[in-house]
């Protein structure tokens, strides 16, 4: 969660979304990915990955999850990822009938290796590295002080944001890309 540096209304006014999500739509008890058919798929209109250290331990490997990214993919529907979010893109060489990364070429921006590296240094441990392990297998990783500030990077239907500074830009260009397709559908 964000640090609210001394933000009460902002903090309270997102601790009741979160409860009332927690409520409404069952954050406690989330349905594991295979349990999501791909005709069910069919019906969703974009997927959006998160960041923290999840997508490390968790997503990476995760062959469901590879088996959604690849429908999103082949589909050219939204995918929004953000900072450590993009590492979830390697669960696509474990999807089913598909062992190869969906990415390779895309123009992606994540948590640097820089900033991992400073932040293993100031808290200890390691951690896999974002922006090397999608470089390896051939993202091309976008950088410098735009992406650093908050810039995203749009590359054919997916959008990316290197930290939380670039939430709000990633949310808003991810609305739009939704937007577009309801409007590609509606043609």
């Amino acid at each position: 969660m964000l640090s609210f540096l001394g933000q009460w209304w902002e903090k309270n006014r997102e601790n009741k979304l979160i409860q009332e999500m927690r409520l409404e739509n069952n954050l406690a008890n989330p349905r594991p990915f295979a349990s999501i058919s791909d005709e069910e798929l069919a019906s969703f209109d974009g997927i959006f990955i998160p960041g923290g250290h999840a997508p490390l331990s968790d997503l990476g490997n995760n062959p469901e999850l590879g088996r959604i990214l690849w429908h999103f993919h082949n589909a050219g529907k939204p995918t929004a990822v953000i900072c450590h979010g993009p590492y979830a893109f390697m669960s696509t060489k474990h999807a089913p009938n598909t062992p190869q990364f969906a990415y390779k070429g895309y123009r992606i921006t994540s948590w640097s290796d820089q900033e991992e590296k400073l932040v293993e240094t100031l808290k200890g441990g390691t951690v896999p590295k974002v922006e090397s392990t999608l470089a390896l297998e051939g993202a091309v990783m976008v950088t410098g002080a735009a992406q650093k500030a908050g810039a995203v990077t749009v590359d054919r239907e997916v959008v990316s944001g290197s930290n939380p500074m670039a939430a709000e830009g990633l949310g808003k260009r991810f609305v739009e890309m939704l937007q577009e397709g309801e409007r590609v559908k509606g043609a």
